[in-house]
Protein backbone atom coordinates (compact mmCIF):
# COMPACT_ATOMS: atom_id res chain seq x y z
CA UNK A 1 0.00 0.00 0.00
CA UNK A 2 1.19 3.62 -0.30
CA UNK A 3 3.05 5.24 2.33
CA UNK A 4 2.17 8.82 4.38
CA UNK A 5 4.38 10.33 7.05
CA UNK A 6 1.97 12.02 9.93
CA UNK A 7 2.54 12.26 13.83
CA UNK A 8 1.06 10.28 16.58
CA UNK A 9 -0.05 11.24 19.70
CA UNK A 10 1.31 11.06 22.89
CA UNK A 11 1.27 12.26 26.22
CA UNK A 12 1.94 16.18 27.05
CA UNK A 13 1.28 20.30 27.13
CA UNK A 14 1.19 22.31 24.14
CA UNK A 15 4.46 23.94 23.66
CA UNK A 16 6.10 20.95 25.77
CA UNK A 17 5.11 18.20 23.64
CA UNK A 18 7.21 16.82 20.31
CA UNK A 19 4.75 14.54 18.43
CA UNK A 20 6.79 11.35 16.94
CA UNK A 21 6.54 10.89 13.33
CA UNK A 22 4.65 8.18 11.86
CA UNK A 23 5.17 6.12 8.91
CA UNK A 24 1.59 5.31 7.86
CA UNK A 25 0.31 3.20 5.07
CA UNK A 26 -3.07 4.87 3.27
CA UNK A 27 -5.23 3.18 0.74
CA UNK A 28 -4.45 4.41 -2.91
CA UNK A 29 -6.55 7.54 -3.86
CA UNK A 30 -9.26 7.68 -6.88
CA UNK A 31 -9.81 10.68 -7.92
CA UNK A 32 -13.09 12.34 -8.19
CA UNK A 33 -14.42 13.74 -11.62
CA UNK A 34 -11.66 16.83 -11.02
CA UNK A 35 -9.00 15.62 -9.35
CA UNK A 36 -6.11 14.36 -10.05
CA UNK A 37 -3.64 11.96 -8.22
CA UNK A 38 0.12 13.00 -8.72
CA UNK A 39 3.01 11.16 -7.53
CA UNK A 40 4.88 13.01 -5.26
CA UNK A 41 8.60 13.59 -5.96
CA UNK A 42 9.88 16.20 -3.49
CA UNK A 43 7.90 17.62 0.06
CA UNK A 44 9.71 20.52 1.63
CA UNK A 45 9.24 21.43 5.88
CA UNK A 46 7.80 24.71 7.06
CA UNK A 47 8.18 26.25 10.59
CA UNK A 48 4.58 25.37 10.54
CA UNK A 49 5.63 21.49 11.01
CA UNK A 50 7.34 21.90 13.80
CA UNK A 51 4.90 24.42 15.63
CA UNK A 52 2.50 20.88 14.42
CA UNK A 53 4.23 18.48 15.97
CA UNK A 54 4.41 20.75 19.33
CA UNK A 55 0.98 20.91 18.98
CA UNK A 56 1.44 25.04 18.67
CA UNK A 57 -0.53 25.32 15.58
CA UNK A 58 -4.59 25.44 15.25
CA UNK A 59 -6.29 22.30 14.13
CA UNK A 60 -3.49 19.75 15.11
CA UNK A 61 -4.54 16.44 13.79
CA UNK A 62 -2.71 12.69 14.11
CA UNK A 63 -2.62 10.54 10.84
CA UNK A 64 -3.07 13.70 8.13
CA UNK A 65 -0.02 13.72 5.97
CA UNK A 66 2.63 16.78 7.26
CA UNK A 67 4.08 19.21 4.64
CA UNK A 68 2.26 21.79 2.50
CA UNK A 69 5.17 22.00 -0.22
CA UNK A 70 5.00 19.79 -3.27
CA UNK A 71 6.36 18.90 -6.44
CA UNK A 72 5.41 15.89 -8.51
CA UNK A 73 3.52 14.33 -11.71
CA UNK A 74 0.28 13.52 -12.61
CA UNK A 75 -0.52 9.99 -12.98
CA UNK A 76 -4.20 9.56 -13.22
CA UNK A 77 -7.44 12.13 -13.77
CA UNK A 78 -10.68 12.16 -12.98
CA UNK A 79 -13.27 12.27 -15.20
CA UNK A 80 -13.43 16.03 -15.82
CA UNK A 81 -10.05 16.94 -15.85
CA UNK A 82 -8.49 19.05 -18.63
CA UNK A 83 -6.44 16.14 -20.48
CA UNK A 84 -3.76 18.80 -20.11
CA UNK A 85 -2.79 17.75 -16.96
CA UNK A 86 -1.78 14.18 -17.69
CA UNK A 87 1.68 13.33 -17.29
CA UNK A 88 2.76 17.54 -16.37
CA UNK A 89 5.24 17.58 -13.64
CA UNK A 90 3.28 20.21 -11.84
CA UNK A 91 3.06 22.38 -7.44
CA UNK A 92 -0.02 22.62 -5.57
CA UNK A 93 -1.19 25.52 -4.21
CA UNK A 94 -0.55 25.10 -0.55
CA UNK A 95 -4.18 25.90 0.76
CA UNK A 96 -7.67 26.78 0.01
CA UNK A 97 -10.41 29.05 0.96
CA UNK A 98 -8.91 32.03 -0.83
CA UNK A 99 -9.16 32.72 -4.48
CA UNK A 100 -8.20 36.42 -5.05
CA UNK A 101 -9.25 39.06 -2.75
CA UNK A 102 -6.58 41.62 -1.77
CA UNK A 103 -7.80 41.70 1.97
CA UNK A 104 -7.33 38.37 2.98
CA UNK A 105 -9.54 34.64 2.59
CA UNK A 106 -12.93 34.87 1.06
CA UNK A 107 -14.40 31.45 2.49
CA UNK A 108 -16.10 32.14 5.96
CA UNK A 109 -14.10 29.15 7.39
CA UNK A 110 -10.86 30.93 6.64
CA UNK A 111 -7.83 29.63 4.84
CA UNK A 112 -7.30 25.94 5.03
CA UNK A 113 -3.14 25.30 4.86
CA UNK A 114 -2.38 21.48 3.70
CA UNK A 115 -0.56 19.34 6.32
CA UNK A 116 -1.13 17.88 9.31
CA UNK A 117 -4.30 19.57 10.48
CA UNK A 118 -7.96 18.50 10.09
CA UNK A 119 -9.09 21.70 8.64
CA UNK A 120 -7.82 20.21 5.40
CA UNK A 121 -6.64 16.96 5.78
CA UNK A 122 -4.53 16.13 3.49
CA UNK A 123 -0.97 17.05 2.93
CA UNK A 124 2.45 15.97 0.37
CA UNK A 125 4.68 14.18 2.54
CA UNK A 126 3.13 10.81 0.88
CA UNK A 127 3.49 9.16 -1.49
CA UNK A 128 0.63 9.63 -3.77
CA UNK A 129 -1.73 13.10 -3.65
CA UNK A 130 -5.35 13.80 -4.80
CA UNK A 131 -6.23 17.21 -5.18
CA UNK A 132 -8.33 19.14 -7.44
CA UNK A 133 -7.37 20.17 -10.94
CA UNK A 134 -8.20 24.09 -9.93
CA UNK A 135 -4.98 23.94 -7.36
CA UNK A 136 -2.15 22.55 -9.69
CA UNK A 137 0.52 25.10 -11.52
CA UNK A 138 2.56 23.36 -14.35
CA UNK A 139 6.49 23.51 -12.01
CA UNK A 140 8.79 25.87 -13.61
CA UNK A 141 11.35 24.22 -16.67
CA UNK A 142 14.03 25.49 -15.14
CA UNK A 143 13.68 23.69 -11.65
CA UNK A 144 14.27 20.04 -10.33
CA UNK A 145 11.52 18.66 -8.38
CA UNK A 146 13.63 19.38 -5.05
CA UNK A 147 13.84 23.20 -6.06
CA UNK A 148 9.85 23.20 -6.86
CA UNK A 149 8.36 22.05 -3.77
CA UNK A 150 10.69 24.48 -1.71
CA UNK A 151 9.76 27.31 -2.73
CA UNK A 152 5.74 27.00 -2.66
CA UNK A 153 4.41 27.99 0.90
CA UNK A 154 7.56 30.27 1.73
CA UNK A 155 7.74 31.61 -1.71
CA UNK A 156 3.81 32.60 -1.64
CA UNK A 157 4.17 34.02 1.54
CA UNK A 158 7.09 36.27 0.52
CA UNK A 159 5.52 36.97 -2.87
CA UNK A 160 2.61 38.48 -0.59
CA UNK A 161 4.64 40.71 1.46
CA UNK A 162 7.36 41.68 -1.01
CA UNK A 163 5.44 42.30 -4.36
CA UNK A 164 1.80 42.83 -2.85
CA UNK A 165 2.09 44.50 0.56
CA UNK A 166 5.52 46.74 -0.72
CA UNK A 167 3.81 47.50 -3.59
CA UNK A 168 5.37 48.85 -7.00
CA UNK A 169 6.35 52.11 -5.99
CA UNK A 170 8.80 50.58 -3.20
CA UNK A 171 10.28 48.44 -5.60
CA UNK A 172 12.87 48.54 -8.14
CA UNK A 173 15.59 50.20 -10.15
CA UNK A 174 17.47 52.61 -7.07
CA UNK A 175 14.72 51.31 -3.96
CA UNK A 176 16.24 49.89 -0.78
CA UNK A 177 14.66 47.03 0.56
CA UNK A 178 15.59 45.58 4.07
CA UNK A 179 15.51 41.90 4.95
CA UNK A 180 15.73 40.85 8.36
CA UNK A 181 16.91 37.41 9.42
CA UNK A 182 18.01 36.26 6.18
CA UNK A 183 18.50 32.27 6.02
CA UNK A 184 15.15 31.38 6.56
CA UNK A 185 13.07 29.87 3.33
CA UNK A 186 10.28 33.28 3.41
CA UNK A 187 13.75 35.62 4.28
CA UNK A 188 15.77 34.04 1.10
CA UNK A 189 12.59 34.41 -1.20
CA UNK A 190 12.08 38.06 0.13
CA UNK A 191 15.95 38.84 -1.21
CA UNK A 192 14.89 37.18 -4.66
CA UNK A 193 11.50 38.94 -5.76
CA UNK A 194 13.13 42.20 -4.69
CA UNK A 195 16.56 41.34 -6.25
CA UNK A 196 14.78 40.40 -9.34
CA UNK A 197 12.83 43.66 -9.35
CA UNK A 198 15.99 45.65 -9.51
CA UNK A 199 15.97 46.50 -5.83
CA UNK A 200 18.72 47.52 -3.46
CA UNK A 201 18.25 44.24 -0.85
CA UNK A 202 19.80 44.29 2.24
CA UNK A 203 19.79 41.71 4.96
CA UNK A 204 20.11 41.43 8.96
CA UNK A 205 21.35 38.20 10.76
CA UNK A 206 22.91 37.43 13.71
CA UNK A 207 25.37 34.97 11.57
CA UNK A 208 28.18 36.43 9.71
CA UNK A 209 28.51 33.13 7.64
CA UNK A 210 24.70 33.84 6.49
CA UNK A 211 25.17 37.33 5.89
CA UNK A 212 28.43 36.42 3.62
CA UNK A 213 25.78 33.67 1.73
CA UNK A 214 23.24 36.16 1.42
CA UNK A 215 25.79 38.35 -0.26
CA UNK A 216 26.54 35.92 -2.78
CA UNK A 217 23.43 35.73 -3.74
CA UNK A 218 23.21 39.39 -4.40
CA UNK A 219 21.99 40.94 -1.55
CA UNK A 220 23.99 44.58 -1.48
CA UNK A 221 25.13 44.21 1.77
CA UNK A 222 24.46 43.24 5.44
CA UNK A 223 24.58 44.02 8.95
CA UNK A 224 24.71 41.75 12.16
CA UNK A 225 22.01 42.88 14.38
CA UNK A 226 23.18 41.74 17.35
CA UNK A 227 26.08 44.18 17.09
CA UNK A 228 25.41 47.95 18.79
CA UNK A 229 24.73 50.45 16.57
CA UNK A 230 23.60 47.98 13.69
CA UNK A 231 21.24 50.94 12.16
CA UNK A 232 23.73 53.16 11.64
CA UNK A 233 25.96 50.92 10.06
CA UNK A 234 23.57 49.84 8.03
CA UNK A 235 22.51 53.71 6.75
CA UNK A 236 26.29 54.17 6.09
CA UNK A 237 25.50 51.43 3.71
CA UNK A 238 23.42 52.60 1.33
CA UNK A 239 23.78 53.70 -1.72
CA UNK A 240 24.63 57.95 -2.03
CA UNK A 241 21.62 58.39 -4.64
CA UNK A 242 19.20 57.21 -1.87
CA UNK A 243 20.20 56.99 2.09
CA UNK A 244 16.98 55.39 3.07
CA UNK A 245 14.99 52.51 3.04
CA UNK A 246 12.16 52.26 0.63
CA UNK A 247 10.56 49.32 2.80
CA UNK A 248 11.43 46.34 5.53
CA UNK A 249 10.34 42.98 4.79
CA UNK A 250 10.28 41.26 8.63
CA UNK A 251 9.65 37.83 10.35
CA UNK A 252 10.88 38.89 13.82
CA UNK A 253 8.15 41.94 15.10
CA UNK A 254 9.84 42.71 18.49
CA UNK A 255 11.15 46.53 17.61
CA UNK A 256 10.85 46.53 14.09
CA UNK A 257 8.74 49.91 14.03
CA UNK A 258 11.00 51.66 16.70
CA UNK A 259 14.55 50.87 14.55
CA UNK A 260 12.30 50.68 11.19
CA UNK A 261 11.09 54.67 12.07
CA UNK A 262 14.95 55.75 11.65
CA UNK A 263 15.90 53.97 8.57
CA UNK A 264 12.65 54.36 6.45
CA UNK A 265 11.38 57.28 4.15
CA UNK A 266 8.72 59.26 5.40
CA UNK A 267 6.05 56.87 4.20
CA UNK A 268 7.75 53.98 4.18
CA UNK A 269 6.62 50.36 4.90
CA UNK A 270 7.19 47.87 7.16
CA UNK A 271 5.74 44.57 6.03
CA UNK A 272 5.63 41.44 8.64
CA UNK A 273 5.02 38.32 7.86
CA UNK A 274 6.02 36.56 11.38
CA UNK A 275 6.68 37.89 14.88
CA UNK A 276 9.59 35.24 16.21
CA UNK A 277 11.13 37.62 18.81
CA UNK A 278 7.76 38.79 20.47
CA UNK A 279 3.90 39.01 19.75
CA UNK A 280 3.86 42.30 21.33
CA UNK A 281 5.31 45.22 19.12
CA UNK A 282 5.24 48.88 19.90
CA UNK A 283 4.24 51.93 17.59
CA UNK A 284 5.98 55.32 18.39
CA UNK A 285 4.82 58.58 17.86
CA UNK A 286 7.77 58.84 15.71
CA UNK A 287 6.25 56.41 13.26
CA UNK A 288 3.55 58.08 13.23
CA UNK A 289 4.74 61.35 12.42
CA UNK A 290 6.93 59.89 9.12
CA UNK A 291 3.56 58.03 8.00
CA UNK A 292 5.01 54.77 8.31
CA UNK A 293 2.96 51.88 7.47
CA UNK A 294 2.87 48.64 9.02
CA UNK A 295 1.29 46.27 6.94
CA UNK A 296 0.96 42.55 8.22
CA UNK A 297 1.00 40.24 5.81
CA UNK A 298 0.56 36.23 6.01
CA UNK A 299 0.39 33.43 3.08
CA UNK A 300 -1.39 34.25 -0.07
CA UNK A 301 -4.81 33.92 -2.81
CA UNK A 302 -4.53 30.91 -5.37
CA UNK A 303 -4.39 34.58 -7.83
CA UNK A 304 -1.13 35.27 -6.15
CA UNK A 305 0.12 31.72 -6.15
CA UNK A 306 -0.26 31.81 -9.83
CA UNK A 307 1.57 35.28 -9.99
CA UNK A 308 4.32 34.02 -8.03
CA UNK A 309 4.73 30.92 -10.03
CA UNK A 310 4.72 32.56 -13.28
CA UNK A 311 7.66 35.63 -12.19
CA UNK A 312 9.38 32.28 -10.96
CA UNK A 313 9.63 30.77 -14.57
CA UNK A 314 9.64 34.51 -16.48
CA UNK A 315 12.84 35.53 -13.97
CA UNK A 316 14.16 32.47 -13.42
CA UNK A 317 14.41 32.53 -9.84
CA UNK A 318 15.68 29.47 -8.14
CA UNK A 319 14.89 28.93 -4.37
CA UNK A 320 17.45 27.79 -1.85
CA UNK A 321 17.92 24.09 -0.68
CA UNK A 322 19.79 23.79 2.70
CA UNK A 323 20.11 19.82 2.92
CA UNK A 324 17.68 17.01 1.31
CA UNK A 325 16.86 13.56 2.37
CA UNK A 326 15.90 10.68 0.95
CA UNK A 327 12.56 8.15 1.34
CA UNK A 328 10.70 7.61 3.99
CA UNK A 329 13.25 7.33 6.40
CA UNK A 330 11.57 8.45 9.69
CA UNK A 331 15.47 9.16 11.92
CA UNK A 332 16.73 11.18 8.49
CA UNK A 333 13.19 13.21 8.09
CA UNK A 334 13.42 14.03 11.93
CA UNK A 335 17.19 15.23 11.50
CA UNK A 336 15.47 17.76 9.18
CA UNK A 337 13.31 18.63 11.98
CA UNK A 338 16.37 18.83 14.12
CA UNK A 339 17.97 21.92 11.64
CA UNK A 340 15.07 23.86 11.87
CA UNK A 341 14.81 23.80 15.85
CA UNK A 342 18.52 24.78 15.92
CA UNK A 343 17.96 27.56 12.83
CA UNK A 344 21.01 26.19 11.16
CA UNK A 345 19.93 26.10 8.47
CA UNK A 346 20.13 28.45 5.18
CA UNK A 347 17.33 27.76 2.70
CA UNK A 348 14.64 24.77 2.81
CA UNK A 349 14.82 21.61 3.87
CA UNK A 350 13.20 18.93 1.84
CA UNK A 351 12.51 15.58 1.89
CA UNK A 352 13.37 13.99 -1.71
CA UNK A 353 10.03 11.12 -1.94
CA UNK A 354 11.07 9.99 -5.28
CA UNK A 355 12.58 10.40 -8.16
CA UNK A 356 11.81 11.67 -11.59
CA UNK A 357 10.51 9.00 -13.99
CA UNK A 358 10.38 6.15 -11.21
CA UNK A 359 8.07 3.92 -12.08
CA UNK A 360 4.25 4.24 -10.35
CA UNK A 361 3.32 1.23 -8.19
CA UNK A 362 -0.28 2.10 -8.44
Amino acid sequence: MPKAVSISKVDGKPGQVYYPLSLDEVPKPSPKAKEVVIKIHAAALNHRDLFIRQHLYPGTAFGVPLLADGCGTVIAMGSDVDPKWKGKRVVVNPGTGWKDSLEGPEDKGGYKILGGTKTNPNGTLQEYMCVDEGELEEAPEHLSSIEAAAFVLTGLTAWRAVMVKCGERNLGPGKNILVTGIGGGVALFALEFAKATGANVFVTSGSAEKIEKAIALGAKGGVNYKEEGWDKKLLSSLPAENKQLDAIVDGAGGDVVSVGAKLLKPGGIISIYGMTISPKMPFLMQAVLKNIEVKGSTMGSRKEFRDMVNFIKTKQVKPVVSRVVQGFDLDAINSLFEDMKKGSQFGKLVVEVSKEGAESKL
